[in-house]
């Protein structure tokens, strides 16, 4: 199978005619809205064109943070950190989640002042993060030899295994009462009378008054067949794993050139936050003014390349007839090819920590992230399509703020008080004329806050 080793997980193999819900996409967000919406009791499909987590939800680095997160964000990332908290309980199962720590080294004086002015949003909200001077950063990293000037440090912050937590909130949710289906394509949304009214699969209908599209970097090209605008582009970010390894950190750490995860098994997730590849498709035209704050904004940490998939996006910029197979059933699963990125932040590392000059890697992968012109991600209504909630363009934060999504995307469902105030998530901002902000970049170790592949 493509990417990395999934938990196994039984779904239906049929749809039922109707739901009172219907999901798009089994990543950590559908999943855990499915979650949510089954425990209200709400009957609810969940549709997966290919298997559960099989793209960017399994494919990130596993951090479930709050430090260093755009201040919009801030209060649904720690909302999520409690029901985190409790979370394999809740769901009968276990998702690897842990509180280790997460620390954000201090290599340049510009970090430490970045640090600095981060951390005023975390007083603000009442964290544990705080900054360390060299010989405390040294501390938290058991087995380097190399001094740096300090860091950043939220003790409270954890990590969780990606390719275990979804499967175990998928077989949460179904234990509850949802039906997740994989290996169905939703090929398209329907509306009648200028609303939602189900959607086309490629196993049949299913008639339903609210449709969440969850579909991560495939929501703008489903949004786009009912006439939704929704500006997102995809970026590359590639991953490895080390088999276990004695010693080293027990959380999560990065500096500007990689950073690592201790995992379940023992082993270390190593990646490079600021080598990211957007593949220059279609899309990059029809949103370039959209994401040109951004472009600024993150300077070099993003490379704009031609890739295979600027070629097929080519042919799959017109809409498909519902009744025949489209790109959502030719690309069941997106397996980008890795770039070197990670075996160089594994050297990198390695300089740094000699017990990782060992280290052999088990895998290397990569993932396409679905990014938002702020890196903010849409959870939220649409007010000229009454039935629909679109709740995607997580930009690489969405793994560690899954259960919050989750929570959030199923309280505006069903009307119910939301978890944290949604506003900073509606669509309308796109379209509005709200200007576009863009959050500080919190340090170079993980690089410019608009993209983000770590959780």
């Amino acid at each position: 199978m493509p990417g990395p080793q999934l938990d196994p997980t039984v779904t239906s193999s049929s749809i039922p005619p109707s739901a009172d819900v219907v999901i798009v996409g089994g990543g950590v967000i559908g999943a855990s809205t499915a979650l949510f919406l089954a425990e209200r009791g709400v009957n609810v499909v969940l549709c997966e064109k290919g298997v559960l987590a099989g793209e960017q939800s399994s494919r990130n680095w596993g951090w479930v943070r709050v430090m260093g997160r755009d201040p919009r964000e801030i209060p649904l990332a720690m909302a999520s950190l409690r029901l985190w908290d409790g979370l394999d309980t809740r769901i009968g199962g276990e998702t690897g989640y842990r509180r280790a720590g997460i620390l954000y080294i201090s290599e340049t004086p510009q970090d430490v002042a970045s640090h600095r002015q981060w951390l005023v949003h975390a007083a603000a909200n009442g964290l544990d993060s705080r900054e360390v001077g060299a010989d405390e950063a040294l501390g938290l990293m058991p087995g380097a030899t190399r001094r740096y000037l300090g860091g950043m440090v939220t003790p409270s912050d954890a990590r969780a295994e990606p390719q275990k937590a979804v499967p175990a909130i998928a077989k949460g949710a179904i234990a509850k009462g949802a039906v997740i289906v994989t290996g169905c394509a939703v090929r398209g949304i329907e509306t009648s009378g200028g609303r939602v009214s189900g959607v086309v699969t490629e196993k049949g209908r299913i008639a339903a008054s609210t449709v969440v599209v969850a579909g991560g970097a495939w929501s703008r090209l489903l949004l786009k067949g009912i006439g939704i605008r929704l500006p997102q582009l995809k970026v590359r970010n590639t991953v490895l794993r080390t088999g276990p390894v004695a010693g080293g950190p027990e959380g999560a750490g990065a500096t500007a050139t990689y950073a690592y995860r201790k995992r379940l098994d023992g082993g270390y997730t190593i990646a490079h936050g600021a080598v990211n590849v957007h593949g220059i498709v279609p899309d990059s035209f029809t949103f370039f003014r959209d994401f040109q704050p951004a472009r600024k904004a993150q300077g070099d940490a993003v490379q704009l390349r031609l890739t295979a998939r600027s070629l097929e996006e080519l042919f799959e910029i017109g809409t498909v007839a519902l009744d025949r197979p489209g790109a959502f059933e030719r690309h069941r699963i997106l397996d980008p090819k890795p770039d070197g990125s990670a075996l160089a932040a594994l050297k990198a590392a390695a300089e740094v920590f000699p017990m990782l000059k060992a280290a052999v890697p088990q895998q290397v992968w990569a993932g396409l992230i679905d990014v938002t012109p702020d890196a903010v991600p849409v959870i939220s209504t649409v007010e000229d399509m009454p039935g629909l909630v679109v709740s995607t363009g997580y930009s690489g934060h969405g793994f560690g703020i899954g259960p919050g999504a989750g929570h959030l995307t199923a309280d505006i469902v069903t009307g119910a008080d939301p978890i944290v105030d949604p506003a900073p998530f509606r669509y309308s901002r796109f379209i509005d004329g709200t200007p576009m902000t863009i959050a500080a970049p919190v340090s170079a170790a993980v690089g410019p806050q608009p993209i983000r592949s770590d959780a």
